[in-house]
């Protein structure tokens, strides 16, 4: 279908042209070059971690985290069922037995109470969600992990940016990681990093995700034997990949900037609508929308509404442990949380050239709808 108002569009500019066809004109290193190795240090820059390696997807990112922290059979990792599939699929790509907590409906992120019935003897992780670019309840989880001797990976997929005070989020656990799809706060199309302070996770990173291969140079340019010292995939990002995202990133500040901007404008304009409830973040908490999602009476009518108006919106995340998938492992979970915010919650357009006429019709649209 073609809408009059997507959910998205992808914010660009001539130096994200520039930056990749410089690096296809090179002739040279399409696959493994410098523009990796740059990208990398500017991600880690951007939310002051130590280290950052990238992935060719968010969930090739999140696979190999709980590989390189030792996560496997017997184990079971605590996670959302309010979020994408991926989340919940990681653990069990190692082998682990994910469990599902329930939400709280303040930041729609885990419920550090919920999460603490949930732990077991058999517990390794928590892995809890920034739903939409809001953090979660991460210091209440974290001092949950630190209790209980568990490893806190962060899955900040749709979160760069955001912080808490003067702390951004992926810096509060163990590891986390970031997703580039093309929806997402800066884009390479596809593309992932996991951010640590740990040399030892940065070191079996790069194992992992290019064969086990132990590399101290460039694989396609040297001469040199290479040994392979562990198992591995070919998870890696591509030089060309990087370019584009090297000139993404620098503009971070700008991109979070315009969308806390545009969700201030729509906080606004749908306040006074009293079937709609917006979701404003705690008080300390830096929102970087990169969904702007509202709480609103006859949901799924709206919804149907709005697309007869040409404007999209949509459900995110359904409940995973409700996926046919889930169920057929047996899993039968009491989330009453998720289960009554993923029938009234909808993510309405949201991007940094969203125009004020484009909100108002927007705003326009819901109050006809509404009456």
């Amino acid at each position: 279908m073609s809408w009059k108002l997507p959910l998205f569009k992808i914010y660009w500019d001539d130096d994200d042209l520039v930056n990749v066809d410089e690096s296809i004109k090179s002739g040279m290193n399409w696959a493994v070059g410098a523009q990796v190795s740059e990208f990398e240090d500017l991600i880690a820059q951007s939310i002051e971690a130590k280290y950052a390696v990238t992935f060719n997807s968010g969930t090739s990112a999140l696979h190999s985290l709980l590989l390189a922290h030792g996560i496997g059979k017997g184990d079971e990792v605590i996670v959302p069922s309010f979020t994408f599939i991926s989340t919940a699929n990681s653990p069990l790509f190692v082998g682990a037995k994910p469990v599902f907590a329930d939400i709280e409906d303040e930041t729609m992120g885990l419920d550090p109470d919920s999460v603490l019935e949930k732990i077991n003897q058999n517990t390794r992780a928590i892995l809890p969600v920034h739903y939409g670019g809001c953090p979660c309840h991460i210091r209440e989880l974290k001092e949950i992990a630190e209790d209980h001797d568990l490893i806190l990976i962060e899955d900040a997929a749709e979160a760069q940016g955001a912080k808490i005070k003067d702390k951004y989020v992926g810096t509060f656990g163990d590891s986390a990681i970031l997703s580039f799809c093309q929806n997402k706060i800066i884009t390479t199309g596809e593309g992932g990093a996991v951010v640590t302070d740990s040399q030892e996770i940065y070191e079996k990173l790069h194992l992992i995700r290019s064969h086990g291969r132990l590399e101290t140079t460039n694989y396609f340019t040297s001469y040199e034997p290479f040994d392979y010292i562990d198992i591995g995939y070919n998870f890696r990002m591509s030089n060309i990949t990087s370019a584009l995202g090297i000139a993404q990133i620098k503009k971070l500040d700008k991109i979070v900037e315009m969308r806390r901007k545009n969700a201030e404008y729509l906080n606004k304009k749908l306040d006074n609508i009293k079937q709609i409830q917006t979701l404003n973040a705690p008080e300390d908490y830096f929102h970087v929308y990169q969904l702007y999602s509202v709480i609103a009476e006859n949901r799924d009518d709206l919804m149907s509404h709005l697309a007869g108006a040409g404007i999209m919106s949509k459900v995110y995340f359904d409940p995973v442990h409700l996926t046919q998938f889930y169920r057929g492992l047996g899993y039968e979970e009491n989330l009453p949380v998720t289960e009554r915010v993923s029938q009234e919650i909808v993510t309405l357009p949201m991007f940094p050239t969203l125009q004020k006429s484009e909100m108002d019709l927007i705003v326009d649209e819901i109050r006809k709808f509404y009456g």
